[in-house]
Parts: structure tokens; sequence; C-alpha cells
């Protein structure tokens, strides 16, 4: 059990998720389906606590001497994420979201999707629903390319 520890930490941390905890999990020898699981849930644990209060912390850290710059470039990426997510929401917010976090890119992912809802005001219920199935698709991308990957090895 303390083996899973390190991907699910991992999938844990912004910017990284379960992008990078997949990989580690593979790379670990961890079985497929409970190392996926795992990550998943990893993943999906700061989701609610990011949509309540992240962007009330940054807007407040935002003008603070030591940790102002990191809070200022936290907020411009939820901003540059809600603009993408806006200019992409022709067929609505919800795919825009769920895609926007399922699309294994560098800087997207559960942490700036949830924050780009928040500042767009996406009420929670949406967006909790489209940050799953987003990072349930990221998950299994990044296995199904993680498995490929090592199997080549």
């Amino acid at each position: 059990m303390k083996e899973y520890l390190i991907p699910f930490f991992v999938s844990m941390v912004p910017l990284i998720e379960l992008r990078g905890a997949i990989p580690i999990a593979q790379s670990m020898g961890l079985p497929v389906l409970s190392s996926y699981i795992v990550c998943i849930i990893g993943n999906m644990i700061p989701v609610p606590l990011i949509y309540l209060f992240a962007q009330k912390i940054l807007v407040w850290g935002a003008d603070k001497p030591v940790i102002g710059g990191f809070f200022t470039f936290c907020l411009e990426k939820g901003r540059k994420g809600g603009k993408k997510l806006t200019e992409k929401a022709g067929r609505g917010l919800f795919v825009a979201l769920l895609l926007f976090v399922g699309i294994p890119l560098p800087g997207t992912g559960a942490w700036t999707g949830t924050l780009a809802a928040s500042i767009l005001d996406m009420d929670f219920k949406s967006t909790i629903a489209a940050v799953m199935l987003g990072v349930l698709l990221a998950g299994i991308i990044m296995m199904t390319a993680s498995v490929i990957g090592f199997s080549l090895l």
C-alpha cells in the first residue's frame, strides 16, 4: 500500500497532477487499474478546495511581498485558462472545461481548469462533474501512453 503514496501525492501537485503521477506509477511497476484509480482520487481531492478558496486566497496574496509574484502568476494562469474556455465554449462551457482538463497538455489540468471555472463563476456541481470527466479522460490517455511507452523499453 505504501508504494501508492508517491503517485497519490504527485497527482495532487499543481502542473504535474496525474499527467506525471501515472507515468511514475507505471515506472514503479504498479498495476494499471489500481494506480489509475489512486491517481484519479489524488488529482480530484484538491478540486473542491480550489473552487471554493483558491481565487480568494490568490487575490488576497497577489500584492504581498514574498508570495505576490507567484500568486499573480497563478491568477493569470486561471484567467488565461478561463479565456481559452470561453473561446472554445461554442458547444458549451461544460464540454469546453471537460476537454481543457482532459487533453493532457502543459498548463491544462484539474488545478487550472477548476480555477478558471471559479473565475468564470461556473456553478460548483457542473465544475466538479466536468473536471472529474476531464481527469478520467486525461488518465485514460496518460495510462495508455505510459503502458505503451514502458512496454517499448
